[in-house]
């Protein structure tokens, strides 16, 4: 019998993303939360990516596109937004609704192994044991009762156990001492038990403020993978099996059950079979030319284990430091066709690996001066530097 199943090629997918991920004009966001929910997550590692991938699609309101104050909002005050432990031991911003689907199918586990890690260092490098830290947990919680928020200096002030040390690593090249302070913090993060504030500085500074969270609902494994598949496939589809186990860092068990339970549907892809919702199979009609600027591991240009379809594997070494982290990108019409810094003045300095002609650099340029008008006074230098980054940064 004959292979009837749809080839999805390319060209659809880059129409796709620049839909999607409303990275064309048309297509841009209201706000911070239309944003987020429509990429499922963004990459937090980094604080200024966060605000650098909202602002790079927002349409302009009155004649300005600042994501700053509507993410602030978003995050701090109406908390319909939520910075968390995700995906692959990595911070995100998640719209807080899918928060319970995130915590129980991927963040649980990893916290309770961590937990367990913890207590087992703590028994093996000091005197401390798993009782004396509950108690000390539970200080911990009541100063964030009373405070309402506070720095991990803070807390380490007012409940002095967190300064207390261990012995790691014993008998390895990593033996030294630790404090328990921020492993804790941590962990209690990745339970759901306390969450990350509003940070000390502007608006790119990853020193954060710990307050307590709120209790989240508990759904079924089963119900959870299958909620964030669905999302996922819904921003990312076309995708194969290989990109949603990296994506996820699940068992590729895990991933072939939650495909299951959507009613995914099978497509061909230059790279192999391809998975869509159901009824995702039909043509997206490409958006108008579009360029973009995004920030070091922007949810667009990491969505994808296998990315030949947006950038040209030429690039990889320009763009990529050591640990396979994405610097700053610029985009033509779906793809990846350069990269960008900003130096020490504050100019917005890019460079283009391809040749993508007039009309695409003068679009480029106009998102170069966007960025920059937003931005300001602030200076961003990404956390995982590149290559191409560092020249640029250096007026190289």
């Amino acid at each position: 019998m004959a292979d009837t199943r749809r080839v999805i090629t390319g060209d659809e997918r880059r129409a796709r993303l620049g839909v999607r991920h409303r990275l064309a004009a048309s297509a841009r966001a209201a706000d911070a939360e239309e944003v987020t929910d429509a990429l499922v997550a963004l990459h937090a590692t980094d604080p200024a990516s966060v605000f650098l991938s909202v602002g790079a699609r927002l349409r302009e309101v009155e004649g300005a596109a600042d994501p700053v104050t509507g993410l602030e909002r978003a995050l701090y005050e109406d908390r319909t937004l939520t910075r968390m432990h995700g995906m692959r031991h990595t911070i995100f911003v998640f719209p807080t609704g899918l928060t319970p689907a995130v915590h129980a199918s991927t963040t649980r586990d990893v916290a309770a192994r961590e937990r367990a890690s913890l207590v087992r260092h703590l028994t093996a490098g000091s005197a401390y044991d798993a009782a004396w830290l509950k108690e000390t947990e539970e200080l911990l919680l009541a100063e964030l009762v009373a405070r309402g928020e506070a720095t991990g200096a803070e807390l380490g002030e007012a409940v002095p156990r967190l300064r207390a040390q261990y012995l790691y690593g014993i008998g390895t090249r990593q033996e030294g001492y630790q404090s328990l302070s921020s492993r804790l913090l941590r962990i209690l993060g990745m339970e759901g038990r306390i969450a990350r504030g509003r940070p000390q500085g502007s608006w790119n500074s990853s020193r954060f403020r710990w307050t307590l969270a709120p209790g989240l609902p508990d759904p079924a494994d089963a119900d959870a993978h299958a909620e964030l598949v669905r999302r996922w496939l819904a921003a990312c589809g076309p995708a194969t099996e290989a990109d949603l186990k990296w994506w996820t860092g699940w068992k590729v068990t895990d991933v072939r059950k939650a495909l299951a339970a959507v009613g995914a549907e099978q497509v061909d892809l230059d790279e192999g079979t391809g998975h869509v919702l159901p009824g995702d199979t039909g043509p997206v009609a490409a958006p108008e030319p579009w360029a973009a600027l995004l920030p070091c591991l922007d949810p667009t240009a990491m969505g994808w284990v296998r990315r030949d379809w947006y950038l040209d594997p030429a690039h990889r070494a320009a763009l990529f430091d050591r640990s396979g982290n994405i610097g700053p990108t610029v985009w033509w019409n779906g793809r990846i066709v350069g990269g960008w810094a900003q130096r020490a003045d504050g100019e917005v300095a890019w460079r283009l690996l391809a040749d993508v002609g007039a009309e695409a650099g003068a679009a480029i340029a106009a998102e170069a001066t966007r960025l920059s008008s937003w931005v300001g006074a602030v200076r961003v230098t990404p956390r995982f530097r590149t290559p191409l980054e560092r020249e640029l940064a250096a007026g190289e």
